[in-house]
């Protein structure tokens, strides 16, 4: 009798033993799967993909970037969004991103509900520069990481294509780096007035685009960039106050030069006047009002418009009627205008419009 009792309570010990084994395999079980499902939901969602980059590139770490599939575009998806194929990749490096913060996500949502391959539209948002703003991305299924895990891929690049016009110059400055539009031109290409040229670009991102140079400058553009595909910039390197004053003083210059030639018409000149008396001395010209240089882009170069001048002439004259005797002593108008282009040394050359 006493046996059989022990063979009872072992087998209720061991009853219980295996309940609380079962029990804890069970909270396990439930454990794992609400972690597979949160790490679904979180780190290998279409959400949590597009995070993996947002974060890289708020952490300036372009390699990861541009490491996660997908994300840079092949030349038939540029061709096929009407972009030209092999863009300089210049703009992708770290010391030409901008600041991104506070990243959170907005929606993430399936193209078909219940197609577990639909692709997704997933919507962060973001500062950027401080500035509150957004951008949609486009991904899709790739696999599984051991039949549990979603992979993703970038359905469109993420990456933005800078279209950046420069009027009257090659080069510009974007968020600290200067570049040449004309870097690969042929060798034997003409020289342009104005020049394009395209750049694949990180977005979002906000890109300060100006030229400054010892003749032209163009103001900064803060372009933020939050969306794939083609951003067109256009840089308008204009005349700056020292090239302006050059271009002055040679004007002058030229002016004063004209105003020694002691004839009513000065060879090749703007201004001169015409004299029905007999002209009884050399004509005394000087300049009383030059004018004033505004420069404007042309097609092939910097032009000034006819602009209005004074010009002062003392000359003794004879009255062809009477005889008398008088002196001509007065103002006389003229307009000038030019075209400035230039040279390859940085030189000017002027030409009377």
């Amino acid at each position: 009798m006493s046996n059989g009792g022990g063979n009872v309570v072992r087998r209720g010990r061991y009853a219980r033993a295996v309940i609380a084994v079962c029990l804890v395999l069970a909270l396990l079980g439930g454990a794992l799967a609400a972690a597979i499902g949160s790490l679904n939901r979180d780190v290998y969602s279409a959400g949590g993909f597009v995070r993996q980059y947002l974060e890289a590139l708020a952490s300036h770490d372009t390699h990861t970037a541009l490491d996660l599939p997908g994300a840079e575009p092949t030349n038939a998806a540029l061709e096929a969004a009407g972009l030209p194929p092999d863009l300089p990749t210049t703009l992708l490096r770290s010391s030409v991103l901008s600041s991104i913060t506070d990243i959170a996500l907005v929606s993430d949502t399936a193209t078909t509900a219940d197609d577990p391959e639909s692709p997704h539209t997933v919507v962060y948002e973001f500062r950027l520069d401080g500035a509150k703003s957004s951008m949609e991305f486009s991904v899709k299924r790739a696999g599984t990481v051991a039949g549990i895990f979603a992979t993703w891929t970038f359905a469109t690049s993420p990456l933005a294509v800078l279209q950046v016009t420069v009027l009257h110059e090659a080069h510009f400055t974007v968020n600290e780096l200067t570049l040449d539009t004309r870097a690969r031109a042929a060798e034997d290409a003409p020289a342009s007035f104005s020049n394009q040229s395209a750049y694949l670009a990180f977005a979002p991102a906000v890109y300060d685009i100006s030229h400054d140079s010892t003749l032209l400058s163009a103001p900064v553009q803060s372009v933020p960039v939050v969306a794939s595909g083609a951003t067109e910039v256009t840089v308008d390197a204009a005349p700056n106050a020292t090239f302006t004053g050059q271009v002055q003083d040679k004007l002058n210059e030229f002016l004063d030069a004209c105003a020694t030639q002691e004839v009513l018409q000065p060879s090749n000149c703007p201004f001169g006047i015409e004299i029905d008396d007999r002209v009884k001395s050399a004509p005394a010209w000087s300049i009383s009002q030059y004018p004033e240089v505004v420069l404007t882009g042309g097609e092939s170069s910097f032009d000034m418009p006819a602009t209005p001048g004074r010009v002062h002439i003392v000359v003794k004259v004879q009255s062809l009627y009477d005889g008398d005797l008088s002196t001509r002593d007065e103002d006389v108008p003229f307009e000038v205008g030019i075209s400035v282009t230039i040279q390859s040394d940085g030189s000017l050359a002027i030409q009377l419009r």
